[in-house]
């Protein structure tokens, strides 16, 4: 799914206006619909709702959906500024429908201090969206504080009011804080970043029929990953194929106290489909290796730590998880990556070390995947103020070096060395917990090895991550789930896959 700019999504609206039988009102009505469809399905037990409308096309999509709410057998107030300041033509249209209704009451802003906001009552921000590009003030400013303190159901209308849909506000200023955000048609990018994504709640993306052309045709660099994107990824498993068709993978891992981490990328590995996978890891880590991941091959690289670093072009190395900082592995993995020119993934210790000189990040072949963390991608790279000048510096760095960056946080980017970024939005809290990112390792070497294109293996490992975590959160919970939870679901996300793209079982 792309995601659009606020202006880019005006010019969607304009050209679906342009280029089918749709007025602007009928376009209104079309997300009011799906707005008051939403909510009547979802807070049955809530049946007070109170609308708050500003004078916009926002508040007009509020005003349209209180009309329908109120003759879905919700109890409905509508409170707006009135009769300071002037609506926009739709909402003027809307507020006139609303007068020809008995039992609708439209009150003033200030009425809302001495409301009963109970606990069956939802609150609707309509005010603002994303026809606002500066911070609230005034009384919108002293309204949005107000609701934020209430204790019930909150949810806002496309983008809550005083958020930017495309960057972060220089200053600490107010902003509505939603438990749900209907969001029309596509993603914004504010949702995506932890800065600004917190006032979203869970965002929920209506189709509003907005016409198909102008987003085939319409230009981004950012894009959501969603199961359309993944189902045009995925390879299903061919009847007539055999253990080589599927490529090999050396999980390079481990030192004395975190051959752990060397079990947890070897086990991701094998799980997701690797035709041969080999583990480069210490004497000290031999016998539980071979007895915890028996179908594994076991190299040795060292006694305690690796330090021999052996190469093979025919496989593809994931190298970090465990691995330690020690002067002979850091030794080792520089002289193999001064050597090794095809792709590699590196988590973990092998960016810790890499980090030491800003020189080091010559050696990382083109094309490789890395997967540092905000502070791993500090040390490689330096400090920023926020996600966003992290993301903005991450562009840069992965152009430079030929490189993808696979930056971990609640919602994971991928960049591109051609300036694409993608946002994964499966996963959950369970995965903040030690060897979360190891998975990931064996997860990317291994669709290398199967044939997936660089992007395609980001794209693909990145979301299989989150999906088969968000399915061991459902079994043991995001606080009790564990990474060998996570990787025991792959085989239902790989059974989704299959289903979903017609393969049958």
């Amino acid at each position: 799914m792309k995601i659009f700019t606020a202006e880019q999504i005006r010019g969607w609206d304009r050209f679906t206006i342009s280029n089918e039988p749709v007025s602007s009102i009928q376009l209104m009505e079309r997300a009011s619909e799906a707005l008051s469809g939403w909510i009547s399905e979802n807070c049955k037990n809530h049946k007070k709702i109170a609308v708050f409308c500003g004078y916009g096309n926002n508040g007009g999509d509020g005003l349209a959906m209180a009309r329908i709410l109120y003759t879905k057998g919700f109890d409905v107030d509508i409170f707006v500024r009135y009769p300071k300041g002037k609506f926009s033509d739709d909402a003027s249209v809307n507020l006139k429908r609303l007068r020809d209704l008995s039992g609708i009451s439209v009150r003033e802003f200030k009425e809302a201090d001495d409301y009963n906001f109970d606990s069956k009552t939802v609150v609707i921000d309509a005010l603002f969206g994303t026809g606002l590009s500066r911070p609230l003030e005034g009384i919108f400013e002293e309204l949005v504080e107000v609701l934020n303190e209430k204790n019930c159901i909150k949810i806002s209308v496309d983008v809550p009011s005083g958020l930017s849909a495309d960057h972060i506000h220089e200053t600490d200023h107010v902003v509505f804080k939603a438990d749900y955000t209907l969001s029309f048609q596509c993603w914004k990018k504010t949702f995506l970043h932890p800065e600004t994504g917190k006032y979203t709640g869970k965002v929920v993306i209506l189709d509003i029929g907005l016409d198909e052309r102008y987003e085939k045709t319409e230009a981004t660099n950012s894009f959501v990953i969603d199961e359309k994107v993944i189902d045009g990824i995925f390879k299903p498993r061919q009847d007539f194929s055999h253990k080589g068709t599927y490529g090999k993978v050396t999980i390079a891992a481990g030192s004395y106290g975190k051959i752990g981490a060397a079990v947890l990328a070897t086990k991701s590995a094998l799980r997701t489909g690797a035709g041969l996978t080999f583990v480069m890891a210490p004497q000290c880590g031999y016998e539980i290796l071979q007895t915890s991941c028996p179908e594994a091959m076991f190299i040795r690289g060292g006694k305690e730590w690796l330090e021999n670093f052996e190469s093979e072009d025919d496989s593809v190395y994931g190298i970090g998880p465990g691995l330690g900082t020690h002067e002979n592995t850091a030794e080792g993995l520089l002289t193999f990556l001064k050597s090794y020119k095809k792709p590699v993934v590196l988590d973990a210790d092998a960016l810790n070390i890499i980090s030491k000189d800003r020189q080091n990040l010559n050696l990382i072949p083109q094309r490789s995947i890395i997967t540092p963390h905000p502070k791993e991608f500090e040390r490689l790279f330096g400090s920023t103020e926020n996600s966003f000048e992290r993301l903005k510096l991450a562009h840069k760095k992965a152009a430079e070096l030929n490189i993808y960056i696979v930056l971990k946080d609640h919602h994971t980017q991928i960049i591109t060395p051609e300036g694409n970024v993608f946002y994964n939005i499966t996963g959950n809290a369970g995965l903040a917990k030690g060897g979360s990112g190891d998975i990931l390792t064996g997860i990317l070497a291994s669709f290398l090895a199967q044939g997936y294109s660089e992007e395609e293996a980001c794209i693909m490992g990145v979301w299989l991550h989150g999906r088969a975590a968000d399915l061991a959160a459902e079994k043991y919970s995001k606080e009790s789930m564990l990474a060998t939870d996570v990787i025991n679901t792959f085989g239902d996300v790989f059974e989704e896959l299959n289903r979903r793209t017609g393969m049958k079982l």
